[in-house]
Formats: structure tokens, C-alpha cells, sequence
């Protein structure tokens, strides 16, 4: 084989490297994975008993970005969100006790809290996740680590019973996912709609009180 036919096998084979790594980015870019690396304790802040911090109705949020005509194009966009206190949801981060007196509670077994997305149509909870760092919180997180330890006291109300729950401050928003049809000029089709349960780095106990 002379060297004119080598060169010519080897820009080939360049090319088509170069477009399936191409390829591979577009599609990393469009389904971002999901951050499974959980945010260690170490690395959270610890804020106990938010009194009124938790939204009781959804806040509607605006997101009306100018589209251009760039032809077909995929994106993301919250229609609302919610100041929410994520639960650990197993034993030995949830307390009961009274009635009155004072109820003294401390984080006995470790554990993971995740993020939680559910929906229609296409979606991906990795793609919702970043957006919601860029528009949402720059706390959140895909996983928060719970260590054992964080103790808390509070008073609790005469004839009334206290409740204490471990978790993290944290939101749950409303997605809903876009197509561009043809040229993108025109409105676009919606392809997907869920929520979605979003933890952040704050962490922390959830006090509350019930008549029985």
C-alpha cells in the first residue's frame, strides 16, 4: 500500500472518530446524568425548626426565554415550586412525645437522602437536576448523607404533643419538558410534565405540634 492510500485511511478513520465523539457529547449535553455522589455530612449545614419556612401553595415561576429559529431543540422549564422539608424517611429520625414537657432527640441511624422525579412522557432526572441548580438553588443536591449524631430540644406546648422529623430543607418544583417544531420559530409542543423532590445541602430537624 503506498503512503498517498495511508494517509487517506488514516484521515478517514480520524474523521470518523472525531464525529462519533461528536455524537457522544450531544447526547452527555441533552440526557445529563443523575450525580449519584452523595453530599457528605461534613459538607451540609445544619438549621433546625424552620418556623413558617415550608410554602403551604405552590409559588409560580416565570420562565418565558425569547426561543430562536434554530431548528429542533429539547429544554426544561419549572412551572412552579415549593419551599418543601424533605423527610428521612427510616426509623430513628422521627419523634413523638408529650403531652407538654420538653422532648430532646438526636439522629440514631445514618442514611441517604435522594432526589425523587416523577413524570410523563420524556424526561431525565439528571437533565431536571442541573436545571434546578441554575434556577432553583445552587444547594441542591442528587443525594445528602445523614450521619448519626445532630441533637435537638424543644419545648413542647401544654396538652399538646410534639413532633420532631429529621430531613432537609429542601424544594419540590413542577417540570414540563419542550420540543421546537420545525424551524423553532413556531410554539413549541410540550413532551413531558412531573415533579420533582429536590434535597439541599441544608439539613436539619422539622418541629410541629398536634392535639393528640
Amino acid at each position: 500500500m503506498g503512503i498517498g492510500s495511508r494517509r487517506a485511511l488514516t484521515s478517514a478513520a480520524t474523521a470518523a472518530l472525531l464525529l462519533c465523539c461528536a455524537a457522544a457529547g450531544t447526547a452527555a449535553a441533552e440526557e445529563a446524568p443523575v450525580d449519584d455522589r452523595a453530599v457528605s455530612a461534613d459538607q451540609t449545614t445544619e438549621i433546625n425548626d424552620r418556623q413558617r419556612w415550608e410554602d403551604e401553595t405552590d409559588q409560580p415561576l416565570q420562565e418565558s426565554e425569547p426561543r430562536v429559529c434554530s431548528g429542533s431543540q429539547t429544554w426544561y422549564e419549572f412551572s412552579s415550586k415549593k419551599a418543601y422539608h424533605v423527610p428521612s424517611w427510616w426509623n430513628g429520625t422521627k419523634y413523638k412525645d408529650g403531652p407538654g414537657g420538653t422532648m430532646s432527640v438526636s439522629v440514631t441511624k445514618s442514611g441517604t437522602i435522594t432526589l425523587e422525579v416523577s413524570g410523563s412522557g420524556e424526561w431525565s432526572a439528571g437533565a431536571i437536576l442541573a436545571k434546578a441548580k441554575t434556577t432553583i438553588s445552587v444547594k441542591v443536591a442528587g443525594s445528602v448523607s445523614v450521619t448519626t449524631g445532630h441533637t435537638y430540644s424543644h419545648d413542647i406546648g401544654r396538652n399538646k404533643y410534639g413532633h420532631l422529623q429529621y430531613g432537609s430543607w429542601g424544594y419540590k418544583v413542577n417540570w414540563k419538558r419542550y420540543q421546537s417544531v420545525g424551524s423553532g420559530c413556531g410554539a413549541p409542543r410540550e413532551i413531558g410534565h412531573g415533579t420533582a423532590i429536590l434535597p439541599t445541602k441544608e439539613t436539619g430537624w422539622k418541629y410541629w405540634e398536634t392535639k393528640s
